[in-house]
């Protein structure tokens, strides 16, 4: 049976991590060597959602370097979800979060509504560091600060190196999307393409979950 597939893709500063979770994700595996990526690639996984649907989540994987920006737009359009990525022992990461968010949605070239509610979650990498900078209400500050009334961004606290929340965070972005359903009529021709709920709201869940 075809499965659904979700463009997801990663972005933050360079360093922060954004490989590494990737990694421990699909490989379960952690390298100390750090080799920055170049432009983007991707890499898919197969996730089983709450209704024991499955997915296939395309996982792009961009670079944080300040010269491979403007190459944005060829990854971020048709993306469903994008998970931003900050070291919370690196406050400047977390400040240009905003910065990042903003240049997505712009070269993602969304329409004004759906922008408004694109679905954004934020992971806290290295906190298997003791060198914190970035509280956890900081977090869930900027958090609320920038969802939507439809659309609240979860946040997350991970360790690429140990594993800790790496599975909850990608399995959960998966979960808040609601893949378009085709209605068909009688006859079996398609009609229209189902806009209810796009994007499924989960506030209670995100509460509990958030950093």
């Amino acid at each position: 049976m075809p499965k659904d597939i979700l463009k997801v893709v990663l972005i933050g500063d360079g360093g922060v991590g954004k490989t590494s979770l990737r990694n421990q994700f699909i490989h379960k595996r952690f390298t100390n060597a750090y080799k920055a990526t170049i432009g983007a690639d991707f890499i898919t996984k197969e996730v089983q959602k709450d209704d024991n649907t499955k997915v296939m989540l395309q996982l792009w994987d961009t670079a944080g370097q300040e010269r491979f920006q403007s190459l944005g737009v060829a990854y971020y359009r048709g993306a469903d979800a994008c998970i931003l990525v900050y070291d919370v022992n690196n406050y400047s990461s977390f400040q240009h979060l905003g910065r990042w968010r903003e240049d997505f949605l712009k070269q993602s070239s969304l329409p004004e509504d759906e922008a408004k509610h694109f679905p954004f979650l934020m992971v806290g990498n290295k906190i298997d560091i003791d060198d914190r900078v970035v509280s956890r209400r900081q977090a869930r500050a900027w958090a609320e600060q920038n969802s939507s009334d439809r659309m609240r961004i979860p946040c997350f606290e991970a360790s690429a190196k140990d594993g800790t929340n790496v599975e909850e965070a990608f399995t959960y972005i998966a979960k808040m999307i609601k893949v378009p359903q085709l209605e068909l009529d009688l006859n079996g021709e398609i009609l229209t393409l189902s806009s209810d709920s796009l994007y499924g709201r989960r506030k209670s869940t995100i509460n509990r979950l958030c950093c």
